[in-house]
């Protein structure tokens, strides 16, 4: 992501912002919000005289208008950014018109910037390497490879040959060689990952049939494969080998010491109402956040909250699993510095 700053007001002000690749996307999906005044040049029919009169040929041209955004959402099959609301800078103001944003199109975003949308801004700036990165887990008779995005990992391709161990030496050939064929068309870093020695056969294989590659892979050892390796690889820390700023590992660390604590009975707080509390009493010490909660107007004033009390906040991908198991708390939940008892509650309200 590139942005060009003007001067912000009390972080009031535009920015503009040229997203480079679909990641960029996601990270304009929460950095947009209703109610702010997004900009683009987009296409729109002009109407003329001549058009009025054979309207099957009406052109559309290259127009740039402001929008008040009503909805925004990334759909990452297709790698685009649909923003949508009412015209309110350009022709046909009043008009309802959607943005559809791809990587390599430039908006302008006017709004008032929180502390944490300039911490996106900025992580999306350094972030140049996380598409780079694939994993591949491995077991007998099956690969899956898997993309590593900021939002999480993206699965990619699942390779069985055979029906594992009965498929004899023939069949992991087969698999090996496939595989592989596979690998050579990644240009970045690559993880092995895997339970057993099919791994080490692999890594035997690759290194007589394409030795060059060898230097590109990681090799790692989990309980598991598919989603589950790749949570494995991202909680053991071994990306760090890899990117020095990786918000997927953050995430998973987080919320297993969220985890731990509640099989401790160690102070934690989940839900928006409870987490409410623990922020107006300024025991929360970190908050987790669901990104689908960020455009709740609820969420967002406990977080406006929680900057006050110096509270660290994390924000997790709902595409990944420590985000899915964080929305099914209610979204929201703290680490907290000491338990709550009822009357400090009480005294708060």
């Amino acid at each position: 992501m590139k942005a060009e700053q003007g001067e912000l007001k009390r972080g009031y002000g535009e920015i503009r912002l040229f997203p480079e690749v679909p990641d960029d996307l996601w990270h304009l999906e929460h950095l947009i919000s209703p109610g702010d005044l997004v900009f683009a040049t987009t296409l729109r029919t002009a109407d003329t005289p001549q058009d009025k009169l054979r309207p099957e040929k009406a052109e559309k041209r290259p127009v740039r208008i402001g929008i008040r955004v009503e909805k925004v959402s990334f759909h990452p099959y297709t790698n685009r950014l649909r923003i949508g609301g009412k015209i309110e800078h350009g022709p046909d103001m009043g008009a309802h018109h959607t943005f559809n944003i791809d990587a390599g199109t430039e908006i302008s975003v006017i709004k008032q910037w929180s502390r944490l949308d300039r911490e996106r801004l900025e992580r999306a700036e350094r972030s140049t390497t996380f598409g780079a990165i694939h994993i591949l887990t491995l077991e007998e008779g099956e690969g899956q490879i898997f993309r590593l995005r900021q939002f999480g990992p993206e699965w990619v391709e699942t390779i069985t040959i055979g029906s594992g161990k009965g498929a004899g030496t023939e069949g992991k050939k087969v698999l090996f060689e496939t595989i592989l064929s596979r690998l050579a068309l990644i240009t970045g870093h690559i993880v092995l990952a895997g339970p057993g020695f099919v791994k080490d056969d692999f890594i035997r294989f690759l290194k007589e049939k394409t030795p060059d590659l060898r230097d590109r892979v990681l090799v790692v050892e989990t309980r598991g494969t598919g989603r589950g390796g790749v949570q494995e690889v991202i909680g053991q820390g071994v990306l760090e080998q890899l990117v020095g700023d990786l918000q997927l590992q953050r995430e998973v660390r987080v919320m297993e010491e969220f985890l731990t604590r509640i099989s401790k009975g160690e102070p934690i707080a989940y839900g928006v109402r409870e987490v409410e509390e623990a922020v107006a009493c300024g025991a929360a010490d970190q908050i987790m956040v669901a990104d689908s909660m960020l455009h709740d107007p609820q969420v967002t004033t406990i977080l406006e909250q929680a900057e006050k009390i110096r509270a660290q906040i994390r924000i997790l991908s709902t595409s990944f699993e420590p985000g899915m198991q964080l929305e099914s708390l209610g979204g929201i939940a703290a680490l907290l510095r000491y338990h709550l008892s009822r009357t400090t509650i009480q005294d708060i309200r």
